[in-house]
């Protein structure tokens, strides 16, 4: 029963499906219909295909064939133009580019790794290995030594199967073979002569060299005799040419440590300063300026480049080159400094350092430094610096020493405490007060250079003129809220951290404690430990009102002397007086741009109390008095003010014993009526230990520079 009902039922389903179904009117007479629409349409393709071809091969063959022949690509070669020179204030050359010889390899398209290796051999008996820098790595070895035909096919027959398969049991790519080969190579398949390390120096810039550009695989000494050879043998030489580059020359004076230097084509632009250098239109291979002035002033020396645009055809070949932009030499530089002056500074500073050693002054010394400005200008009229071993008593010049290294400024910061005492209100115009021995509880007296004595009443003129410290520190407890009243009082320094940022705040606006602005990059702001920490007590704010707690370079104390003799205007030194146009003979062209001074700050000190400043300064070294700092510069040939700073400090000593040494140190400016030069003198860790009879090898300094100034009319040119 049940049986039959579903049969019964799949038969009313197969009827009901076939009514569905869509039965085709004689489907066989289609298909014949299809294939014959589609040979028509073949038919039509082949008649436009026939069609193009006989209008390109008859109807326009000449246009065809000029574009088949030309079609190929086209680069564009961008080459490097000479670098600017740098001249001293009279036009004397301190950096020089010099065209030299040069053997160039221009690469093209078809030449091989076999070819190279050849060429480079021939040319490593022609020329000397004083041509060029051997510097390779075992890669650049193993390279050349694959670069010979019979070596590759050697080890590549030596390659097992097994190794020309990747993990994964498929063929190596070829970059992957070659990998494998160069393992291959072996420590003594590259133990080579020197003459194998030398043309394997000239493979590797031969083949480092891009298709269809040019570079310079060795300069310098290329002797006529050598260009002849490789001019007979340029059938041999295919690529090989003598072309002409250039060198960076540096004249050997004491300003040389200045000028910086430049990378070699080699090296190019520093991997960290690429992206930077890539984005202002410079090429890897550019050679920039590496520290100081070169980089400094980098966009000025470098040239424009020559662009030339190649284009070459199908097989490879080269048309004549296009020029698309003629280079440039880089501008000139032409300095602030005198050479002639600046030796004379150094033999001073020198002069006087080796006879404060001679007179017993400096068995602990560690050098002198001196700084000569422009006041009007900012121009670095001189920077002078030697460094001194205290231990072996070697003395070496040390220019940079003058903006990167940082001493004890001494006393000579007392015109900035006096600003900052002003601005807080703890003084007003001229005030007297006691000379006295400075006694607070759990703290060593703090006296006056001649020591502890008959307590003396002084102005602000006379604390200048006779260098009071304890005048200094009573000012310092006023701005701390806890003048000084009796000896043996507590020191209140609860408000020390606003007192440091008082003294700091005023010592910055003359440039103490601050970039100075200086063109020169790479200078030392000081050391200025933060007003918050451990070491930032009150007793070191009384200590920094006379100039015992925060470090400066010579540069900016010579900065602080000219912004004294500016009334409180601060400008920026420089040393590029101008950036002139290049000529062909090697001298300075038309002037481009004159570097004018900038101004950097103002300091907030009104005329009355600049004026003070002045009458003290002055009074240092003009004044009556045993007490009078400054006298040795008085018989100048111009009249000097200054600000002498023989403060003390206890030092360890190699052999850890302690010693109390001193800073011999100096500011001035000259004439006192009106400025023209502002010097800086620092002479670090002097054995003076009678100030009244020591040495005044700082004040000796300053008259001797002032008396160079004024001698020659030349020096004041600038």
């Amino acid at each position: 029963m049940d049986n039959r009902r579903i049969k019964k039922n799949k038969n009313k389903q197969h009827k009901s499906s076939f009514k569905n179904k869509k039965i085709l009117k004689n489907p066989i007479t289609l298909i014949p219909k299809r294939i014959n629409l589609l040979f028509f349409i073949i038919f039509i393709l082949f008649m436009i295909l026939i069609g193009k071809l006989f209008d390109m091969q008859v109807l326009h063959r000449k246009y065809y064939v000029e574009k088949s022949t030309s079609s190929g690509g086209e680069i564009q070669v961008v080459e490097e133009s000479p670098r600017g020179n740098i001249y001293d204030a009279t036009g004397k050359a301190l950096a020089s580019t010099v065209p030299v010889q040069a053997v160039e390899f221009t690469r093209s398209q078809n030449a091989t790794a076999n070819e190279m290796y050849e060429i480079a051999n021939k040319l490593s008996i022609v020329l000397s290995d004083e041509n060029i820098d051997t510097n390779l790595t075992i890669r650049d070895k193993k390279d050349y030594y694959l670069a010979d035909e019979k070596n590759l096919d050697k080890i590549a027959n030596d390659l097992t199967e097994k190794e020309k398969k990747n993990k994964n049991g498929s063929d190596l790519t070829g970059s992957e073979i070659y990998e494998a080969e160069l393992k291959r190579v072996t420590e003594n398949d590259i133990k080579f002569t020197q003459q194998q390390v030398f043309a394997a120096t000239l493979f590797k810039k031969m083949n480092s060299t891009s298709i269809f550009n040019t570079s310079i695989i060795a300069t310098s000494s290329v002797t006529a005799e050598q260009q002849a050879i490789i001019s007979e043998k340029e059938s041999e030489l295919s690529g090989i040419t003598i072309g002409t580059s250039w060198d960076r020359v540096y004249a050997e004076n004491s300003l040389t440590p200045l000028l910086g230097t430049i990378t070699s084509k080699q090296a190019g632009i520093p991997a960290e300063e690429l992206d930077e250098y890539l984005k202002k239109g410079y090429q890897r291979d550019d050679r920039v300026g590496v520290g100081f002035l070169e980089k400094g002033y980098e966009t000025e020396l470098q040239g424009s480049h020559s662009i030339k645009k190649i284009i070459f055809d199908k097989n490879g070949k080269a048309k004549e080159p296009l020029s698309i932009q003629k280079g440039k030499k880089g501008n000139d530089l032409k300095l602030t400094v005198n050479s002639e002056f600046e030796d004379s500074v150094n033999n001073i500073v020198k002069t006087e350092l080796d006879d404060l050693i001679t007179k017993g002054y400096g068995k602990y010394n560690k050098g002198a430094y001196a700084v000569v400005l422009n006041v009007k200008t900012g121009a670095v009229l001189a920077l002078s610096g030697y460094q001194r071993d205290p231990d072996t008593g070697t003395i070496n010049r040390n220019i940079l020493g003058t903006f990167q290294y940082v001493f004890t400024p001494g006393s000579v910061v007392k015109m900035g405490t006096l600003t900052a005492a002003w601005n807080a209100g703890a003084i007003s115009g001229i005030e007297t007060l006691t000379s006295q021995s400075i006694k607070l509880k759990g703290s060593n007296p703090i006296n006056d250079w001649w020591g502890s004595s008959t307590p003396m009443p002084f102005t602000t003129v006379e604390a200048l003129q006779n260098s009071s410290n304890t005048y200094m520190v009573q000012l310092a407890m006023r701005m701390l809220g806890a003048p000084y009243t009796t000896p043996g009082q507590y020191l209140d320094d609860t408000n020390r951290v606003k007192v440091y940022e008082q003294l700091r705040k005023a010592f910055s606006s003359y440039g103490l404690g601050v970039s100075t602005g200086f063109d020169i990059p790479g200078e030392t702001t000081g050391y200025i430990p933060s007003s918050s920490s451990d070491a930032a007590s009150g007793a070191n704010v009384l200590y920094e009102s006379f100039g015992q707690y925060d470090n400066y370079t010579p540069l900016q104390v010579a900065v602080y002397a000219a912004t004294l003799a500016n009334k409180g205007t601060r400008l920026s030194p420089h040393i590029v007086q101008g950036i002139y146009q290049a000529r062909s003979d090697g001298s300075p062209g038309e002037l481009i741009k004159n570097i004018t001074p900038k101004i950097m700050d103002k300091v907030n000190i009104t005329p009355d109390n600049m004026d003070v400043l002045h009458q003290g300064m002055y009074a240092v070294v003009h004044g009556s008095g045993s007490l009078t700092t400054g006298t040795s510069m008085k018989d100048a040939s111009v009249s000097i003010s200054a600000k002498t700073g023989t403060s003390e400090g206890l030092r360890t000593l190699p052999d850890g014993s302690s010693k109390i040494l001193t800073a011999n140190n100096a500011v001035a400016f000259a004439p006192s009526d009106k400025p023209e030069i502002a010097i800086s003198v620092i002479l670090p860790d002097d054995t003076e230990e009678d100030a009244f009879n020591g040495t005044k090898a700082n004040q000796n300094i300053v008259k001797r520079i002032t008396d160079l100034y004024y001698s020659n009319e030349a020096y004041r040119s600038n």
